[in-house]
């Protein structure tokens, strides 16, 4: 892997668990010399994310590529409207399969407004209640959406009993404590490396580091110092150093820390 003049991925003594990036979306390298990039970057888990009836197979697929690999299965709101019955009954029965961590990528976008807010409404609640029902935790995606996404969670405080994660976390500081409260993880990434993202690493001030967890969201927002390249699992690292930086944290206590919440999560014994 060529510096191009930028720092070297730092190396830890601690292992991290990639807990939210998108592998088949992936162009730059071979799958292979993405999870050797990962592994030489203390990489132990990827969790590669699903996020439409097009890619549930896929993703299916890649859990069986590699031990460190694991998935979810789940739909998007960007594409509630190719939401069905059948898709549900897919997810339901895919979701079993062990090597199928949660149900997600699941939620709210009101950003984009791809999907009907109805629908996206309606599809959400209807995959909180699969996770509920067998018994996973959720990876939630929440855009502009902070007073429903809370209002749908309300719903499901008793039933879903693992929680899950709002990952990507840009939302506001009632949404955070709302889930911090809930016993949800927040997940940081890349992100939080930008100079204009000062409100999320207000967030991250404001949250325990028993609700922080790591996430690349690969190909997507690639950290500083490496933005303008498709980003991947190891350059989690620069995610770690900046969040614990932010905690005000050294990284050797932190990255035990986040290591524990990604395992209880999505791992638990």
């Amino acid at each position: 892997m060529s510096k191009r003049n930028k720092r070297e991925i730092p190396a830890f003594e601690h292992p991290i668990i990639e807990t939210h990036c998108h592998l088949d979306y992936l162009k730059e390298n071979p799958l292979e010399d993405t999870l050797a990039n990962a592994k030489a970057a203390g990489i132990e888990k990827i969790i590669t994310i699903a996020v439409s009836p097009d890619n549930l197979d896929t993703v299916m697929a890649l859990t069986q590529a590699d031990d460190m690999l694991w998935g979810t299965q789940g739909v998007h709101p960007h594409d509630a409207e190719k939401y069905t019955q059948a898709t549900g009954v897919k997810i339901r029965e895919q979701a079993l399969n062990e090597r199928i961590v949660a149900v997600g990528e699941i939620g709210l976008d009101y950003f984009y407004d791809n999907a009907d807010r109805e629908i996206q409404r309606q599809v959400f609640h209807d995959q909180l209640q699969i996770a509920a029902d067998l018994d996973l935790p959720v990876v939630i995606h929440s855009r502009e959406a902070d007073d429903d996404t809370i209002e749908i969670l309300r719903r499901f405080e008793t039933s879903l009993k693992r929680k899950g994660v709002i990952h990507s976390f840009t939302s506001g500081p009632e949404l955070a404590q709302y889930a911090i409260d809930q016993g949800f993880c927040l997940g940081f990434n890349g992100i939080c490396t930008f100079n204009t993202a000062e409100n999320v690493r207000d967030i991250i001030r404001m949250t325990p580091l028993e609700n922080i967890i790591l996430e690349t969201d690969a190909p997507y927002l690639t950290p500083v110092p490496y933005r303008g390249k498709e980003n991947a699992s190891c350059y989690l690292p620069f995610v770690a150093e900046k969040v614990a930086d932010v905690k005000n944290v050294d990284i050797n206590e932190f990255l035990p820390i986040v290591y524990a919440n990604s395992q209880a999560l999505f791992f638990p014994e």
